[in-house]
């Protein structure tokens, strides 16, 4: 269990870098945007808020990456692998 865990953290981790890094951008963008409202500055809060969609494009690309990526590796391992035997 904790074997394949692994391996599915180490195959997911350099993939979803670009996910994390969208979240901690839109956790920015929206914390921005939240006191630019405080505020009271208009300006400031549509242009977070531009600020805050493109993040979250940013992690759909990212995920939509990830799962391309990860697909692929799973269909070049499941191709690799011998035929099973005829069932009796």
């Amino acid at each position: 269990m904790t074997r394949s865990r692994n391996l599915l953290a180490a195959l997911l981790l350099p993939l979803l870098l670009p996910v994390r890094f969208g979240v901690l951008l839109l956790h920015y963008r929206i914390g921005r945007a939240k006191t630019a409202r405080a505020a009271g500055d208009r300006g400031a809060i549509s242009i977070e808020l531009a600020l805050a969609v493109v993040a979250l494009v940013t992690i759909a690309i990212g995920v939509v990456f990830a799962i391309n990526s990860l697909g692929g590796k799973v269909t070049k391992q499941v191709t690799d692998l011998p035929a099973a035997p005829p069932s009796q």
